[in-house]
């Protein structure tokens, strides 16, 4: 479902980032990333293990701040204030607002233990959104009926393959009515199996319009998913455009021994 078309270019972007930078002590990780995401945008973050695509992911949800750049969300920007470390957040009911409309899914799943999947959907929607909890139990049962485990409402995670709890960990993330999703390596934890049933609740959503920006390591997902396809490597972007200018018409070294080493794309 390659879409290079899907992007609009008038739409004001849901997320932008602007110049950020990110180090963990002397390790300059991300040295300059710029992106931004428009409304249905699919924006795919491929690179080699320490390129800084999760990095950046986590920076865009402020669940790592950066050194320094800009966070731009529907327009506003993130404020910030003189730190110990160097800056923070400044006003912290901005930032749960932000993340509220920002959901996230995860590698590895982080789905409540000691609650049941129903329990898991609901807690969030109630207790950050005030959402009726008859309500929020009839939302959380139509996700559950789209991720296509309605029948697993009541099991714990532990009860469920890793590919239950993934969807079930994306229907937790889209109960709370995200404006975008952010994915960090979704299909990674799981075998081939399993991988191929969270692929198709990502595409699902994708042909839905809705925008995400998705951190993977799989080539084929990227190309079919995405409007538009981001190399990272070494903190930089060395390659950005569509999924056929960046992994059919690939211009530099790095990416080409890239895709190569990945079996898919690189000749």
């Amino acid at each position: 479902m390659n879409q290079p078309g899907r992007q609009s270019t008038t739409a004001q972007a849901v997320i932008e980032l602007k110049d950020i930078r990110k180090s963990f002590g002397d390790l300059e990780v991300l040295k300059g990333i710029s992106l931004h995401a428009r409304p249905g945008d699919v924006i795919a973050l491929i690179g080699s293990s320490g390129s800084g695509k999760s990095t950046l992911l986590r920076c865009a949800n402020l669940l790592e701040i950066p050194v320094s750049g800009e966070i731009v969300f529907n327009g506003e920007s993130v404020k910030w204030k003189e730190h110990r470390k160097g800056r923070a957040p400044a006003d912290q009911s901005q930032v749960r607002r932000m993340r509220t409309n920002l959901s996230m899914v995860f590698q590895q799943f982080n789905l409540w233990a000691h609650l049941s999947i129903l329990e898991n959907i609901t807690k969030a929607p109630v207790s950050v959104l005030g959402v009726d909890p008859a309500e929020a139990q009839t939302l959380a049962m139509q996700l559950l009926d789209k991720v296509g485990i309605a029948d697993k409402a009541d099991r714990y995670p532990a009860q469920l393959s890793g590919g239950q709890q993934q969807r079930a960990a994306i229907a937790r993330a889209l109960a709370m009515q995200p404006q975008a999703m952010l994915f960090d390596e979704p299909t990674s934890a799981l075998d081939p199996e399993l991988e191929a049933e969270v692929v198709q609740v990502i595409k699902q959503l994708a042909n839905e319009g809705s925008t995400m920006i998705i951190v993977t390591h799989d080539m084929k997902l990227a190309y079919e998913l995405s409007n538009q396809v981001i190399f990272l490597h070494d903190g930089v972007i060395v390659e950005q455009g569509s999924p056929d200018e960046v992994l059919l018409n690939t211009k530099s070294e790095r990416l080409k021994s890239f895709l190569q080493s990945t079996g898919k794309f690189g000749g």
